[in-house]
Order: C-alpha cells, then sequence, then structure tokens
C-alpha cells in the first residue's frame, strides 16, 4: 500500500467523496433495475434502462473511477494534479449531471431535456479531461500503464462526444443512420476505450503492488494496448461508415486478442506473486479477470449469432450486464477496500505513526461483512445473467434482490471506513 503514499496525493476532500457518491449510486441503480426487470423481458432499447444503464456506467463506474484516478495519478506521472479546486468544481457539476442525464432518459424526454443534459455531462467531462491532461503535461515518468490510463481519456473524450451528438441528433436530425448505430459506438467506445483501457492501466500498477510481484516484462502490455486499440478504431470507423463483416470480424478479434494479452499479463503476475494468500478484495479482483474472460466467450457468440442472422436480444443483454454489472463492478467492489481504507487511514493517522499504536488499514471496515458482500453479489449475479439468458422474471429479480443487498453492504461498510473515529492507543 504504500506505493499509493505520495507527497503529491491530493487532499481526501477531494477523492472520498466520490467513493461515498458512487457507492450510492450503486445501491439506486439496483433499486431502480428491480422495479423495473420486466424491462429486461422486451427490446433493449427501453428509456428506462438506458436511464439505469448511465447511473450504473457514470453515477457508479465512473464516479468510483475519477476518485480512484485523483488518488492514482501523481503516482503514475509522479506529479501532483493540476487544480485540486477544478476537482472540487468538476465533483458538484458532474454529481448534477448525472442526475439530470438519468432523469432525462428516464422521463424519455429525448427532444427536450436530452439536449440539455447532454451539455451539462459534456461540461462535466471536459472539465475533468482538462484537469488530468493539464497534470499530464507536468508528467516526470511515462511507461505503459499511463499510456492507457491517458488514451483512456482520450476514449472517454470520444464517449462524450458522441453521446452529445447523439443525444443533439434527437432535436436537431442531422445524421443519416439510425441513432442504435450511433448509440453502439457510443457505448463501445465508452465500455472499451474509456473503462477496459482505464481498467488495464491501474490495474497493470495495482495488482502486482497488492500481490507482491515482480514481474515487470510489459511485451504483452504493450501488445494489448496496440491491439485494442487498432481494433476499437477500426470497429468504429466500420460502424460509422457502413459496417462490414468482415472488418467487423477482424476488429473485434483484434479486441479480444488485445484482452486475452493482457489476462496473460495478470496470470503471469500471480504466477509469480511472494503474497500467496489473497484477502477477499483481491479474490474479488481476480475474479472480475474472469467474468471478463467470460464476456469474451459471449462475444464471440454475439458475434456468430449477428453473423449468422440470429436473434440476439437475450445475448445482448447478458453482454451488456456482464461488462457493466460483473467485469466493471467486482473490481471496483474489489479496489475500493484497496484504496479508500488506506486513504481515510492516511488522513487519521498518519501524524501519529510512531507515536501511538494505530490500526490497519484493513481494520477500518468489516472483513467478515466484505466476505458475505462477495458471496452474495456472486450468487445474485450469477441468478440474475440465468434469469436474462432464460427470461424468466422471477429469477431476474431474485437476482436483483441480493445485489441490492451487495450495494447496502457496500454503502455501510465505506460510510464506515469514511467516518472512522480516531483510535490511539499507547505503545508502552
Amino acid at each position: 500500500m504504500t506505493g499509493l503514499q505520495t507527497t503529491n496525493a491530493p487532499s481526501h476532500k477531494i477523492v472520498i467523496p466520490h467513493f461515498v457518491t458512487g457507492s450510492l449510486a450503486f445501491l439506486i441503480s439496483m433499486i431502480l433495475l428491480f422495479f423495473t426487470a420486466d424491462e429486461w423481458m422486451n427490446l433493449y432499447f427501453s428509456p428506462k434502462l438506458i436511464a439505469i444503464v448511465h447511473v450504473l456506467v457514470l453515477g457508479w463506474g465512473t464516479m468510483i473511477a475519477f476518485g480512484a484516478l485523483y488518488q492514482l495519478i501523481p503516482v503514475v506521472y509522479e506529479t501532483s494534479l493540476y487544480s485540486e479546486k477544478l476537482a472540487k468544481v468538476t465533483f458538484l457539476v458532474y454529481s448534477f449531471s448525472v442526475v439530470f442525464l438519468s432523469y432525462a432518459f428516464w422521463m424519455a424526454s429525448f427532444s427536450q431535456l436530452l439536449f440539455y443534459a447532454s451539455l451539462a455531462m459534456f461540461l462535466a467531462l471536459m472539465l475533468f479531461i482538462a484537469n488530468l491532461s493539464l497534470t499530464y503535461r507536468k508528467r516526470t515518468k511515462s511507461n505503459i500503464s499511463s499510456r492507457f490510463i491517458t488514451t483512456a481519456l482520450f476514449w472517454l473524450a470520444l464517449t462524450v462526444i458522441v453521446g452529445t451528438l447523439t443525444a443533439l441528433n434527437f432535436k436537431y436530425q442531422f445524421f443519416n443512420h439510425s441513432h442504435l448505430q450511433y448509440l453502439k459506438i457510443h457505448a463501445h467506445i465508452g465500455l472499451i476505450g474509456w473503462f477496459v483501457m482505464l481498467i488495464i492501466g491501474a490495474s497493470s500498477i495495482l495488482i502486482p503492488m497488492f500481490v507482491i510481484s515482480h514481474q515487470t516484462n510489459t511485451k504483452k502490455l504493450n501488445l494489448s494496448y496496440v491491439l485494442i486499440n487498432m481494433g476499437l478504431i477500426g470497429l468504429s470507423v466500420n460502424w460509422f461508415l457502413d459496417s462490414n463483416q468482415i472488418i467487423e470480424l477482424v476488429m473485434i478479434l483484434s479486441i479480444v486478442l488485445g484482452i486475452l494479452n493482457y489476462l496473460r499479463y495478470v496470470y503471469l503476475v500471480f504466477k509469480s506473486r511472494i503474497r500467496k494468500v489473497l484477502d477477499t478484495a483481491m479474490k474479488l479482483t481476480f475474479i472480475s479477470l474472469l467474468i471478463m474472460l467470460f464476456t469474451l466467450i459471449i462475444i464471440g457468440i454475439l458475434t456468430g449469432f449477428h453473423w449468422f442472422k440470429i436473434p440476439t436480444m437475450s445475448i445482448v443483454l447478458m453482454y451488456g450486464s456482464s461488462i457493466i454489472i460483473g467485469f466493471i463492478s467486482t473490481i471496483i467492489l474489489g479496489q475500493i477496500y484497496k484504496t479508500l481504507p488506506f486513504i481515510v487511514w492516511l488522513k487519521v493517522y498518519q501524524p501519529y505513526v510512531g507515536k501511538f499504536k494505530t490500526p490497519l488499514p484493513r481494520e477500518l471496515y468489516s472483513e467478515e461483512w466484505m466476505k458475505i458482500q462477495m458471496y452474495v453479489y456472486l450468487i445474485g449475479l450469477a441468478i440474475f445473467v440465468n434469469g436474462i439468458i432464460f427470461q424468466q422474471l422471477i429469477i431476474i429479480k431474485i437476482g436483483i434482490s441480493l445485489l441490492i443487498i451487495t450495494a447496502t453492504i457496500n454503502l455501510i461498510n465505506v460510510i464506515k471506513i469514511t467516518f472512522h473515529q480516531q483510535k490511539l492507543t499507547s505503545i508502552n
């Protein structure tokens, strides 16, 4: 954990609110999902489902990512954040924009509210990207991990541009193709370009640090970087023009091979680790990578179904769920407990190190409750996915109910960590 401690680290007042707000958004999204579970039985283009997806992707996934990046960027670039004041403003504008945008989708106000909500979100994300881009210019270090993270910021910018233009198209109708075509581009550059690239960049630093591995061969990461970006660029351009199935297949294969190279790198880190016993947080992290492997299998099935023009509704829903509620949420649920406790510990106990006996960062939350959270989550996720596959509403609702319990435990633990009361004992 000492790798996260740096004199360039930002104030805890910037980082911690992102974890609390993100965890609250996760719980809200699961509750909304429960009451709209019947939407999973219909076509996947549903205003309410799109609203929930944006709460998950923006309010949960991206909100946590912002907080984690503020803490991690000084470690990656070896410099301080460009502006902490800008980070505070961004948090406020972004939080408002998530609510506004999600509400616009929920109300299906595509030609009215969505226009203004998209502009607000565009502003919020551009503020974040500008802050980190200016931080990048001050960097004293560059490696493959920093390239992944910096490139993820580029894809985030492109995601919000495409999303904003798609929203504006509902009002002014200047695109030639169906909005679903651009929504597909928007979703994939967001999920793969922003989230997958970011997770690879951050995890290639954090996983070796937490399991204590000295695996330094980054050839597979370099190859992964090239393959994923090449595939995503080709896929996006192909979809934007006129989709050619051969090109689409080649580009998808490039992305899949890129992710497999990353997973191979993580396997080598895992194999060479010094810390053999994994805590619950790291177990969830590695489980998330197994879910990513499962997602790659789904991509293969989905591509085959699309090639032979077989109906793919349930497969598409399972694909999206496995990425957002599966891969992304699992790794977040793990890494929250590797970063937030340490940030709070530094705030509360750093001045007293060596003077008093202090608790360890992992003692700031309940490990037993986290284990329960992990099992409930994995069972709930499995039931939920099966409900989608077999299109059984009762199974879907049971799965979501367990996910609500997961989100509740997570929020309680996050609040417990955030408001930890100082406990000092004399060394003597």
